[in-house]
């Protein structure tokens, strides 16, 4: 019987439930069958059955594609260290022809001053000297 029809059935005798009225759930255990044990234990089985070998299949799956993942991150992680070195290299490169660059401009500097100095010390003897009187 539902809370309504009891609240009808109440109000037929000419009152309302209170809370000392039994509750609509009273007795529902009472109701119930009787479960067999054996048939929830086969229906148990036949649902792990059915579902346990996708779920295996999916266990095995992810697993393959952890690896893969593991593989592909140290992949990954070797070609990061290749391209570091790469990039080392480059650098270690272009710093070489810039000293390269340096040591020729500055050979260049030293040979327009020595040039500078022989024509200074070449103009310095073709002058004319005043004669010594003696």
């Amino acid at each position: 019987m539902s809370g309504a029809e009891e609240e009808e059935k109440a109000a037929g005798r000419g009152r309302a439930l209170g809370a000392s009225d039994a509750s609509p759930d009273e007795g529902v255990e009472a109701d119930l069958p009787i479960i067999d044990e054996r048939a929830v234990e086969q229906l148990t089985e036949g649902l792990i059955s059915h579902y346990l070998p996708d779920l295996q299949r999916s266990k095995s799956a992810l697993q393959e594609l952890t690896q893969n993942q593991v593989v592909l991150l140290e992949t990954l992680e070797q070609e990061i260290t290749k391209f570091r070195e790469c990039n080392s290299i480059l650098d270690i490169n272009a710093l070489k022809r810039a000293l390269k660059l340096q040591q020729k401009r500055q050979k260049e500097e030293l040979e327009r001053e020595q040039q500078r100095e022989k024509e200074l010390e070449r103009e310095k003897q073709l002058t004319a000297k005043p004669a010594r009187r003696t």
